[in-house]
C-alpha cells in the first residue's frame, strides 16, 4: 500500500551537502521532519543552519547537529535527543551518506605516502560499518519499527577499481555486504534496507578524487542520458521507495545511475 509521509520523520547521516542534503530538501517538500547529522567546519555549519531555515520554510521541523556520526558518543548523546524530538513516533527514514576516506594508493611512488593501517580503518569506520552501529542502536531504542527504511550510499567502487580509490573500494564493498546482512536480520521487523548505487556525481566528495574532471567527463559520455547523475536523482528515488509499508524490497544494490554502469 502506497502512503502519504507527511508528518514522518528522517535521519541523514551526512546532511550538510551532496546526497544527503539533496536527499533533506525532497522530503521536506514532501512533508517529512528532518534531523540531520554532518561533520563541518566553521563555514560547512554556516551553510547547514540556511539548509536548515529552508527546510522549515516548507513547514517541517529541521534539527542540524554538527558532529561526528562516526562517533560512538555521538550516537551515545543524540538517540535521546532524536527519542524527544520525534515524539515517539520513530524515524521512518534512515540515510547513511558519510563520505569521508583516505585517496592514498595501496602502493605509492618512492618517496611518496602510501595508505597506513589507521587510514583504512578510518575510511572502513566511517563509510561502513557505521552504518551498522547505527542502525543497531536506532533499532534498539525503539526508533526504528516495522516500516522504517535504510539507505545506504555505495558507488561503481563497490566492484571497480580506479588508481587511489582502493580504501574507498573496500568500505563501498563492506557497506553493501552490511546492508544485505543488516535486511535479513531485519526482515522479521519488517525494516527495510538497501544500498543505492549512484552514478557518477557532482558532489564535494566526488571533487576531492584525483582527476575527478577526467572521470566526468568519461561518465558524461558513456551515460545513456548523456549527463551525470545529480544529487536529486537519488533524493528523488529514495522519496519514491519509502512511500510503501512494504519491506519486500530490501537486501539490494540498486542502481540510481540512468544506466551508465550498463556501458
Amino acid at each position: 500500500m502506497i502512503t502519504s509521509l507527511e508528518g514522518s520523520w528522517c535521519l541523514i547521516l551526512g546532511a550538510s551537502s551532496g546526497m544527503g542534503l539533496a536527499t533533506a530538501q525532497e522530503l521536506a517538500r514532501e512533508g517529512v521532519n528532518i534531523l540531520g547529522v554532518h561533520f563541518d567546519t566553521a563555514e560547512g555549519q554556516e551553510k547547514a543552519a540556511v539548509a536548515g531555515e529552508e527546510l522549515r520554510a516548507h513547514g517541517v521541523q529541521a534539527h542540524f547537529f554538527n558532529a561526528n556520526a562516526a562517533s560512538a558518543r555521538t550516537r551515545e548523546e543524540l538517540l535521546p535527543r532524536f527519542a524527544e524530538l520525534t515524539g515517539g513516533s520513530g524515524i521512518r527514514i534512515l540515510v547513511h551518506s558519510l563520505a569521508f576516506g583516505t585517496l592514498l594508493p595501496f602502493v605509492a611512488p618512492e618517496g611518496e605516502p602510501g595508505v597506513t593501517s589507521r587510514q583504512m580503518n578510518m575510511t572502513l569506520d566511517v563509510m561502513a560499518h557505521s552504518l551498522v552501529y547505527w542502525t543497531q542502536d536506532l533499532f534498539t531504542a525503539g526508533l526504528l519499527r516495522e516500516g522504517a527504511k535504510v539507505y545506504a550510499m555505495t558507488s561503481a567502487g563497490g566492484a571497480r577499481v580506479m588508481p587511489s580509490y582502493g580504501a574507498v573500494s573496500a568500505a563501498k564493498s563492506a557497506l553493501e555486504s552490511h546492508v544485505r546482512q543488516l535486511a535479513l536480520e531485519l526482515a522479521p521487523s519488517g525494516i527495510a534496507v538497501n544500498a543505492l548505487r549512484a552514478g557518477v556525481t557532482p558532489t564535494p566528495s566526488m571533487e576531492r578524487i584525483p582527476n575527478s574532471g577526467r572521470l566526468a567527463e568519461y561518465a558524461r559520455g558513456l551515460n545513456p542520458h548523456r549527463r551525470l547523475t545529480r544529487p536529486e536523482d537519488v533524493a528523488e528515488a529514495i522519496s519514491l521507495l519509502s512511500r510503501t509499508d512494504s519491506s519486500w524490497i530490501t537486501g539490494n544494490v540498486i542502481g540510481v545511475d540512468g544506466g551508465e554502469i550498463l556501458t
